[in-house]
């Protein structure tokens, strides 16, 4: 029996639904792009000074076409990451300003080569089954940071990656860049290696970006992440029942629009919701409520047997400590439970705004324990405990015994050093364990092998638009002999 977990009655999640619709159809949503506008129209919607109402029947129309699982890919076209069920996935949160630098404690500006870093000790460790496009690189001029985040995940990694754009042209070149890596446009579109988070901007707001990015993502055949982030009592009702209302009727109408654009395109039912903390004006995202938050709009996703996404893992502490510990590693096994099939965040510090590669490796350690929670307790053996004790008899002496020999390593996780169970009072402390493992992995880091003509393919598009940007240099890329990137 796999454990589960549901955090809102049946008749609850009714209720949600229709206010949900009745929000869509009566208040309705902003849309700041004509296309999306014309869309919803050309489907019924009532459009008028930027705001859409949209009636049940088209969302539910839409809802009838979005798949109900899909995979993403690894390089080597593997189908790596199955978003469906209660299939449960981990990846590092994104887009972090900071890093907390190991030696002095302190967070400060991310660089190219601290994501590098970070896309290395990820793809080393098998708790996460994805890369994200996990920080800023502040040496990289803003206009092209987005694909150039992308850019060094991919020339770094192998795995599936969770990534997002801020802006349609930005979109445009990732893609170019997934294509190159793919093997072309139909060869992506086949199979997808990327999801790309796209952000409605709370209460009801599809701004001019993320609406015409959900059209795009659709109609290039490449998945879009829906991460709706209501702020209950500040941008969303105080209650968390009704943030949770507002978070269902912002992703209706995302999934509406994007269907529209292509039926059939794959979409997430995903999110980053928070409670506005009255005590200090933060957004807490360690809190126990906002993890509540997130079961909840993940539940009602999965009622519709859609893929669904969360933002846990996380913690508000400014370092590693003990705080940081109890949150993240209490929301890791919060969202397992609930059989949400992406959950980001590991890593990260400081309300999102900080990453730590060392925070990495010890959420990894929380995460190994939950998937292992997952596996749950079942029979092994033709009895369950019978047939040992016919044994051993009153002896206790199971050590001897050719099933606790054949059988250990399935009952039993067995954790990295970051974990202490020596007993041994020299053993160093958890930052020190964990610095340490960051260390052996980046050792052990072996570059994946890409083709030179993938590589090439990958530079010619980041030498292009990086010169447009005025912007001659590529940090953070190890390139290869056959590899060049001179103008």
């Amino acid at each position: 029996m796999r454990p589960k977990l549901e955090i809102l009655d049946h008749a609850l999640v009714k209720r949600i639904f229709e206010e949900a619709f009745a929000l869509l159809a009566s208040t309705g949503v902003k849309v700041g792009t004509p296309a999306a506008l014309d869309l919803l129209a050309s489907g019924g919607a009532r459009v008028g000074d930027g705001v859409a109402r949209i009636p049940e029947s088209l969302v539910r129309h839409a809802l009838e076409t979005v798949p109900r699982e899909f995979f993403l890919y690894d390089r080597a076209g593997h189908a790596a990451v199955h978003y469906g069920g209660d299939d449960v996935h981990f990846d590092p949160g994104s887009s972090c300003l900071n890093i907390l630098d190991a030696d002095t404690q302190q967070p400060r500006p991310a660089q190219a080569d601290d994501l590098a870093q970070m896309v290395q000790v990820t793809e080393m460790l098998p708790q996460y089954a994805a890369q994200s496009t996990a920080m800023v690189c502040n040496d990289v001029p803003s206009e092209i940071g987005d694909w150039y985040r992308l850019l060094l995940v991919l020339w770094y990694s192998s795995k599936p990656i969770v990534t997002g754009a801020f802006s349609v042209p930005t979109l445009r070149t990732m893609i170019a860049l997934l294509a190159a890596d793919s093997g072309g446009n139909e060869a992506l579109k086949k199979k997808p290696r990327a999801i790309f988070d796209v952000c409605p901007s709370p209460p009801l707001n599809w701004s001019e970006f993320a609406s015409q990015n959900l059209i795009e993502l659709a109609r290039a055949g490449v998945p879009a992440e829906l991460i709706s982030m209501p702020l209950a009592g500040a941008t969303a009702p105080v209650t968390l029942a009704g943030a949770i209302v507002q978070h269902a009727a912002e992703s209706l109408a995302g999934i509406t629009i994007h269907q529209l654009a292509s039926p059939g395109a794959p979409v997430v039912w995903g999110g980053a919701p928070a409670i506005f903390d009255m005590s200090t004006g933060n957004a807490p995202m360690g809190a126990i409520e906002t993890a509540m938050l997130d079961l909840g709009c993940a539940q009602v996703g999965k009622s519709l047997g859609l893929p669904t996404h969360a933002y846990l893992v996380a913690s508000d502490a400014r370092l590693i400590d003990a705080q940081a510990g109890a949150e993240s590693g209490s929301s890791a096994f919060l969202g397992a439970l609930a059989g949400i099939n992406m959950i980001s965040g590991a890593g990260m510090l400081d309300f999102l705004a900080c990453h730590s590669i060392e925070k990495l490796v010890i959420d990894a350690e929380a995460i190994a324990s939950a998937q292992r929670l997952l596996e749950g307790i079942f029979p092994r053996t033709d009895t369950l405990a019978l047939g040992m004790f016919a044994q051993t008899g009153l002896s206790g002496d199971f050590l001897k015994l050719k099933e606790t020999r054949a059988l250990f390593r399935k009952e039993q996780h067995f954790p990295s050093s970051v974990t202490d169970r020596s007993g041994d009072a020299n053993t160093p402390d958890l930052h020190t364990r964990a610095r340490q493992r960051v260390r052996e992995l980046l050792e052990n880091y072996q570059r994946p092998s890409i083709t030179p003509e993938v590589e090439e393919a990958l530079l010619a598009v980041a030498r292009r638009e990086a010169k447009i940007a005025g912007f001659e240099q590529l940090p953070g890329i190890a390139v290869r002999e056959h590899a060049s990137v001179a103008s």
